[in-house]
């Protein structure tokens, strides 16, 4: 095995002193003589691989069932060959679990479409080649479907004439389907199509072209400056497809209906007319060339204001202006909230201040309220933090008892951080311990 590996290697670098070329089969005929061997086949699916080989039977011809097969070859690529086969030999076929009552030899027909895989092209003398496929049988009242694989040597002698030595291995794919081997040696014909005949060559006539555009100066609008055949030999510099005599702004490339000129940007936005619904006033690519909209009219646009819908002051970031007398209701109810001392437990009397409130905020669906929780220096800074948080809190939670959505309403807690007067004082500690709310409409 060994020297017939290093033979074909050989083979191949001989072959390597031609020049390759583009190259691809034109359909052949093909006729073989055949040997199948069932034999050896068996002999391997028995014992092994190793064993047939060192016996040394797997080539004797005496084991093997002659006959004959016909095909046609047809190439695909420069490098893979297409060929149907049919063979016909007379042989005892072993049908796998079949008792064979008479070792009488019958005729046995296979068919095979196969992809023969050239390492080179038919430029080359010698072409070893894999070959792989499908393919089918016929013996007596059985049939059955095979894998054919394995491996050839391609002779040409003339372009039209290759020796084609061919050897595979063919695995069962049926139950009624024996593994054997099959050996082929014949002869391909080739029938290329027949090349046109060469045009014939006819003297074009001489004709005057004076600028050299290759546009004669009978067809040549432009006939003593170089140009473009598409534009009757007229040039084109800025290359928009129209001539430079018809074109307004010839360096650089327009449109014909803006007679050769880019499209017009009026307001200078960076936006063309024809992409801009507000071409005449500069203004945005995400507004489609117009400026940010105002859509409540009140000077503060929509990207700056917080209220787009209500018309407001920008001193109010657009939205309307709180009244002057719910701010002071608000900040005053804020100074009549009592917790107990050093809880955060509601005071009754914080209800009345508290239920004002939440009056104002029924009658204004657009107000919303921060509630801030402080609380002096006694204690530690952890515990005035929380007790600040909770407090804040608990205030939120009234209003929301009183039907008020809790997404109007924001509490925080902000401990002895924030102080209004001087801790060391009773007097100062009291105005530091308190309740703020900050009424707001955006």
């Amino acid at each position: 095995m060994k020297k017939y590996i290093l033979a074909m290697l050989a083979l191949v670098v001989c072959t390597i002193s031609y020049g390759q070329k583009d190259y691809k089969k034109a359909p052949a005929f093909s006729i073989a003589f055949i040997l199948d061997d069932f034999k050896s086949a068996g002999e391997i699916k028995t014992s092994s691989l190793s064993t047939v080989l060192r016996n040394k039977q797997w080539y004797k011809t005496k084991r093997m069932n002659p006959g004959l097969s016909a095909g046609y070859i047809q190439g695909l690529t420069d490098h893979i060959d297409f060929a149907a086969t049919l063979a016909a030999s007379y042989t005892v076929y072993p049908v796998p679990n079949k008792i064979i009552t008479r070792q009488k030899q019958n005729l046995l027909l296979e068919a095979a479409a196969t992809a023969n895989v050239k390492l080179l092209t038919d430029k080359y003398v010698v072409n070893p080649f894999f070959t792989g496929g499908i393919g089918a049988s016929k013996y007596k009242g059985y049939y059955s479907a095979f894998v054919p694989v394995g491996l050839g040597l391609q002779f040409k002698f003339t372009d039209e004439i290759f020796l084609i030595v061919n050897s595979q291995y063919r695995i069962p794919v049926t139950e009624n389907s024996a593994e054997h081997f099959y050996h082929s040696f014949g002869f391909a014909k080739t029938f290329p199509k027949p090349l046109p005949p060469a045009p014939v060559e006819v003297p074009l006539p001489v004709v005057a072209d004076r600028d050299g555009d290759g546009v004669i100066d009978a067809e040549d609008k432009c006939p003593d400056t170089p140009g473009l055949a598409s534009l009757q030999g007229c040039p084109d510099r800025d290359g928009d497809g129209i001539a430079d005599g018809d074109d307004k702004c010839p360096d650089v490339a327009g449109l014909a209906k803006y007679q050769g000129c880019p499209i017009p940007d009026t307001d200078g936005d960076g936006i063309n007319d024809e992409q801009d619904k507000c071409p005449t006033i500069k203004g945005f690519a995400r507004y489609q060339g117009c400026p940010i909209p105002d859509t409540d009219g009140d000077g503060v646009n929509d990207e700056e204001d917080k209220c787009p819908t209500r018309p407001g002051p920008a001193s109010n970031q657009g939205c309307p202006e709180i009244a002057k007398e719910v701010i002071e209701k608000i900040n005053f109810a804020a100074k009549n909230v009592f917790f107990s001392t050093g809880s955060y437990k509601l005071l009754a009397k914080s209800n009345k201040s508290l239920n004002a409130v939440a009056d104002l905020m029924k009658s204004d669906e657009s107000l919303m309220i921060d509630i801030d929780g402080h609380t002096d220096s006694q204690g530690s800074d952890e515990k005035n933090q929380v007790l600040s948080d909770n407090r804040a809190a608990a205030v939120k939670n009234y209003l929301v008892s009183k039907g008020i959505a809790e997404s109007r309403l924001k509490s925080a807690g902000y401990g002895e951080t924030k102080p209004v007067a001087d801790n060391k004082t009773a007097a100062g500690r009291a105005k530091n311990r308190r309740t703020e709310m900050t009424v707001r409409n955006f």
